[in-house]
């Protein structure tokens, strides 16, 4: 009876660790990912569009790096999760492997022989037979935790070699890009900027409202009317970075002041791109809104987009849509950092941020009306 409590007690202590998707998975995926990158980026060269191709290639890059975060973060958090349990059980599992191990290795005449004869050897018997695979399955599950604990580490060993490379990847690929729209020339053109008459422009005004008012003065001669006309559009148009929207129109900041406009929290170094076909009617440093791009997709509609490390482009130029406008400020992320489980699930590595503003007939319009914006992501 003694032996049978101990067994049964024993069984009901070690509970199975629950069953949980593969952490994985994810993790492979965007390693994938990165490989698929840089293939794109490899294929770029050779592309009749290069400007279009690296696009592409640094939207891969910069997907397959935040896939990569989140599942390396998994990865860490399932096995630290998997050690913890297992090393606060370690006693329990050490008396479960030992009396299991008692079982298989002792012979058939010792469990034979009971103190009160062969009716109690009889009852033992019973009593091994029904507790035994219980506690074999709980070993089984025990192993394949202990397994799993091996795999994920490994799975982040190998994982650090390709996250380096992709990180290496999309710096590359960002530096081709600026050289390759540096570099086109067949874009149309709706005016020339007069260098002198923007200076002149930016010297003379204090405020955003006076800037975009007076933005017909910059060319150099006539600006080409456009029939543009994207009012099908409004409340459809993805934002010009992957980001989380952190202050909507008109909320306050911490400092009490609000601003007509969106602010957006983005990872570092991200691709900033046009939302739909526009002119770029200015871009380069502003007031104190620092490296601003302002694009006109009608007539009379402004985007003004401020807070870029770089801008891209030329004043006058018609860009298609998803063209690269500028890449966000900040440092490149450092594989620990990315590996990093703090502040998890918070946006923490979203630090940079992009200020969005709607002018339509020069006056600030809720962005709501023209952009569609997600909470999570």
């Amino acid at each position: 009876m003694i032996l049978r409590a101990g067994l049964v007690s024993l069984a009901l202590v070690v509970a199975p660790l629950q069953a949980a998707a593969d952490p994985g998975a994810a993790a492979r995926e965007a390693a994938a990912q990165l490989e698929a990158a840089s293939v794109q980026l490899q294929e770029a060269g050779s592309s009749r569009d290069r400007v279009k191709a690296l696009t592409s290639a640094v939207q891969a890059y910069e997907a397959g790096l935040a896939a990569m975060r989140d599942g390396l973060r998994r990865v860490a958090r399932r096995e630290g999760q998997l050690s913890a349990r297992l090393a606060a059980r370690q006693e329990e599992v050490s008396g479960l492997l030992g009396i299991i191990q008692t079982i298989e290795t002792s012979p058939p005449p010792v469990l034979m022989v009971h103190p009160s004869g062969p009716l109690g050897a009889a009852r033992s018997a019973m009593m091994l037979a029904e507790v035994t695979p219980a506690l074999q399955a709980k070993a089984q599950s025990l192993k394949a935790d202990l397994d799993e604990v091996q795999g994920l580490r490994l799975l982040q060993q190998n994982a650090a070699k390709t996250l380096e490379q992709g990180l290496a990847g999309v710096q590359g690929a960002r530096v081709q890009l600026s050289t390759a729209i540096s570099d086109r020339t067949t874009l149309p053109k709706r005016f020339t900027e007069d260098p002198v008459r923007t200076a002149i422009l930016i010297s003379s005004t204090e405020t955003l409202s006076g800037f975009a008012d007076g933005l017909s003065e910059i060319a150099g001669g006539e600006i080409s009317a456009s029939e543009a006309d994207i009012s099908a559009l409004r409340g459809s148009l993805s934002l010009p970075v992957e980001g989380l929207l952190l202050r909507s129109y008109g909320e306050r900041d911490a400092a009490g002041i609000a601003r007509p406009g969106w602010l957006i929290a983005a990872r570092p170094r991200a691709l900033v791109t046009s939302p739909t076909a526009a002119t770029i009617r200015y871009r380069g440093p502003l007031l104190d809104l620092g490296n601003v791009v302002i694009l006109e997709p009608q007539p009379d509609t402004l985007f003004v987009l401020s807070g870029l490390a770089e801008v891209f482009g030329e004043a006058g130029q018609v860009i298609p849509e998803g063209t690269p406008v500028g890449l966000m400020s900040g440092e490149n992320p450092k594989p620990d950092a990315i590996l990093s489980t703090s502040g998890e699930g918070g946006g923490t590595d979203r630090t940079e941020t992009l200020y969005i503003e709607v002018r339509m007939d020069n006056s600030p319009v809720d962005p709501e009306t023209w952009f569609r914006t997600g909470k999570g992501g």
